[in-house]
C-alpha cells in the first residue's frame, strides 16, 4: 500500500493520467477559436464540407478533432448562446474515445455530446444518441439540432408512433435522438423484413448513451421482445389462480430472496397433485400442467398491483420498474401476463408466441462504437469494463462543488429504507427545503 502511494503521488491517479493529455488538445482547440470565429454562417457549413472531404482523402477523426471541436462551440455560441467550457471540451474527447464520461449533474453533458456527435458523423454513416424517454428525445433534437443546423447537418427524432417511412428518414439523418427502447424494437423489426429495402436503420456505427448506468447496467439484461398470438387460446389459467390462493405461504412453498425464484414444498406439491387428480406432477406428461402452475404463483405472489402493474379498461398494464411509466401495449412472455390477467378476473388474451428478442446488451454490442455519459458510472466501472470494454473517466467540473454528493446508505429491509426516507422528507419539510423524491 505504501508503494502504491508513492507511485500515486509521482504519477498520479490512472484517472488523471488519463486526463492530462486531453488538456493538452484543450489548449490547441482554444487556439483555434478567434479563427473560427471569423467565419461567416455559410462559412461554417462550408467548414463542415471541408472537414468531410479531408475525411474522405484519408484524414482521421483524431487528426480532425481539435478544428471540428472548435467549430462545434463556434456553432452552438451562435445559434444557443452557449460556450462549451474547457472541461466539457475534454467530456467530449472521452465520449469520442469510446468511454464513459462521468460528469456531475448540471455540468452540461446534453452539449457535451454535440461535440464528439459532430465529429463522428462527418464519417456520413450516422450517429445515434440514446436516451431514457421520449420527451428527452425529443427535446435534445430541437435543442441541440439548432447547433447541428448551423454546421449544414440533419437531425431526426425516433419516438413512439412513427410510421416505417417517418423512421426511415430519422435514421438516414447525420445524427438520430432515440430511446433505448425504439432502436432495439427497430432493430428486431428489421432483422423479420421480407426485403432489405423495407430496413428502417442503416449499420450500427456509433452511438453515445445518456444515463448509461440505467441503460448499459440496470435495465441491460431486460429482453426486448416482439410477439404475436398463438394459434390457440389456453383454458387452464383461472383454475390456477383459483388453486394457488388456497395454498399456504408458510408451508407449501419457499420463495428464494436474491432470485425471488418460488418453489413448492412437498406439502405444496402434495396438494397441487390432489386438487388437479395428477399421480406425479413432475412427469413429463404433466409439463404443461406445470408451466401454469408456476406462472400462476409467480402472478399471485410476485406481481403486485399498483406497484407492477394497474387495471384500467379491462387491460394489465405494466409499470415500468425503473421510470414508474405505465407501458401500454407490452405484456410479460411465456403466459405471465395471461395468469395475472386470470388472477385479476380480467378476460385472458391469447397465449403470444416470440418471433424475435434482444437484450439491451446485446444491442447495444452491435455499435463499432460505444460511448456513454452520467453522473453516477464510477461505482459501476468493473462491469462496465467486463461487459462493453467501456472505461470510465470522471470530468472534473468547471467550477468547484458546492454541492455535497454524500454515500450510498444500504439497508437490510425494504422496510427500514422506507423508514428513514420518510423521515427525512418529512424533517426537510418542515424545514421548508423543496425535495425532490
Amino acid at each position: 500500500m505504501a508503494l502504491l502511494g508513492i507511485a500515486k503521488k509521482i504519477f498520479g491517479s490512472s484517472n488523471e493520467r488519463r486526463l492530462k493529455p486531453l488538456s493538452r488538445r484543450v489548449e490547441a482547440i482554444n487556439a483555434l477559436e478567434d479563427e473560427i470565429a471569423l467565419l461567416s454562417d455559410d462559412g461554417l457549413i462550408e467548414r463542415t464540407a471541408e472537414l468531410k472531404q479531408r475525411h474522405k482523402d484519408g484524414a482521421t477523426l483524431d487528426n480532425l478533432l481539435e478544428e471540428a471541436f472548435a467549430t462545434v462551440r463556434e456553432a452552438a455560441k451562435r445559434a444557443l448562446g452557449q460556450r462549451h467550457f474547457d472541461v466539457q471540451l475534454i467530456g467530449g474527447m472521452v465520449l469520442h474515445g469510446g468511454d464513459i464520461a462521468e460528469m456531475k449533474t448540471g455540468e452540461g453533458k446534453t452539449l457535451v455530446a454535440t461535440l464528439p456527435v459532430y465529429l463522428n458523423a462527418l464519417t456520413g454513416r450516422g450517429v445515434h444518441v440514446i436516451t431514457v424517454n421520449d420527451y428527452l428525445a425529443t427535446r435534445d433534437a430541437e435543442w441541440m439540432g439548432r447547433v447541428y443546423e448551423r454546421l449544414g447537418m440533419t437531425t431526426g427524432c425516433i419516438v413512439h408512433g412513427l410510421d416505417d417511412q417517418e423512421r426511415r428518414r430519422a435514421y438516414a439523418a447525420d445524427i438520430t435522438y432515440g430511446t433505448n427502447n425504439e432502436f432495439g424494437f427497430d432493430y428486431l423489426r428489421d432483422n423479420m423484413v421480407v426485403t432489405e429495402a423495407n430496413r428502417v436503420q442503416r449499420e450500427p456505427h456509433y452511438a453515445i448513451v445518456d444515463e448509461v448506468d440505467n441503460i448499459l447496467i440496470d435495465e441491460a439484461r431486460t429482453p426486448l421482445i416482439i410477439s404475436g398470438p398463438a394459434e390457440e387460446p389456453v383454458q387452464l389459467y383461472q383454475s390456477f389462480a383459483k388453486l394457488v390462493t388456497r395454498l399456504d405461504d408458510a408451508t407449501d412453498y419457499t420463495i428464494d430472496e436474491r432470485t425471488k425464484a418460488i418453489s413448492l414444498t412437498e406439502s405444496g406439491i402434495s396438494k397441487m397433485e390432489q386438487w388437479t387428480n395428477t399421480a406425479n406432477l413432475y412427469d413429463p406428461e404433466n409439463y404443461h400442467q406445470v408451466h401454469y402452475m408456476e406462472n400462476a404463483l409467480s402472478a399471485e405472489i410476485s406481481k403486485l398491483r399498483d406497484k407492477d402493474y394497474v387495471v384500467k379498461d379491462g387491460e394489465v398494464i405494466i409499470v415500468d420498474e425503473y421510470t414508474g411509466r405505465l407501458q401500454p401495449g407490452r405484456r410479460w412472455s411465456d403466459g405471465l401476463h395471461q395468469a395475472v390477467e386470470a388472477k385479476e378476473g380480467l378476460k385472458i388474451q391469447r397465449e403470444s408466441i416470440t418471433y424475435a428478442t434482444i437484450t439491451l446488451q446485446n444491442y447495444f454490442r452491435l455499435y463499432e462504437k460505444l460511448a456513454g455519459m452520467t453522473g453516477t458510472a464510477l461505482t459501476e466501472s468493473d462491469e462496465f469494463y467486463k461487459i462493453y470494454g467501456l472505461e470510465v473517466v470522471a470530468v472534473p467540473t468547471n467550477l468547484p462543488m458546492s454541492r455535497e454528493d454524500r454515500s450510498d446508505l444500504v439497508f437490510q429491509t425494504e422496510d427500514g429504507k422506507w423508514n428513514v426516507v420518510n423521515e427525512d422528507i418529512a424533517s426537510l419539510h418542515e424545514s421548508g427545503q423543496p425535495v425532490l423524491i
